[in-house]
């Protein structure tokens, strides 16, 4: 079950005007990413995300920046860890503000209501689910649980040993 776009739904508001404020905050996110990657520089390594991160996984981030630059920004959208990665590294590269800007644009334009669409199917369809029968939702609920742990300890996995593999 799709919400109706055109009746109330979160605090009052249109459906349609929630998903628009949402697209302009992610909009906004980025911009913030960019301006403090690109004020960071260098610094951008030693900082808790940095380090977090790790300089080999920043380094890889560089080179998707440098080689595609721009599109490099849509394209994380669609990449759930470069979505809030990519933006910091590409204003340390001090990638074209005005093509960062239409490239995030984009991206927000297109990302953000497959989301907010799909993700609001997706927990009305549930809770429509759990409402004629909360022994399945929660068997589904259980499910998916247990799957995205399984692919969770499977990436873990693989990670370290590849890892073994280099050392």
């Amino acid at each position: 079950m799709i919400a109706d776009p055109t009746r109330p739904s979160l605090l009052g508001l249109p459906y349609w005007l929630v998903g628009a404020v949402l697209i302009l905050a992610l909009f906004g996110a980025f911009q913030v990413y960019y301006w403090v990657g690109r004020k960071l520089g260098e610094k951008l390594y030693d900082s808790r995300m940095g380090v977090r991160l790790g300089r080999e996984r920043i380094a890889k981030i560089e080179q998707i920046v440098e080689k595609w630059g721009a599109l490099a920004v849509y394209g994380c959208f669609w990449v759930p860890m470069l979505r809030h990665t990519l933006p910091w590294v590409a204003g340390a590269l001090r990638v074209s503000y005005p093509w960062y800007v239409v490239a995030s644009a984009l991206g927000c334009l297109t990302w953000a209501p497959i989301w907010w669409f799909g993700l609001t199917a997706i927990v009305w369809g549930w809770l429509e689910l759990a409402a004629r029968s909360p022994l399945t939702a929660g068997v589904v609920a259980v499910a998916v649980i247990a799957g995205a742990w399984w692919f969770g300890a499977r990436r873990r996995r693989k990670r370290r040993t590849a890892e073994a593999a280099v050392s």
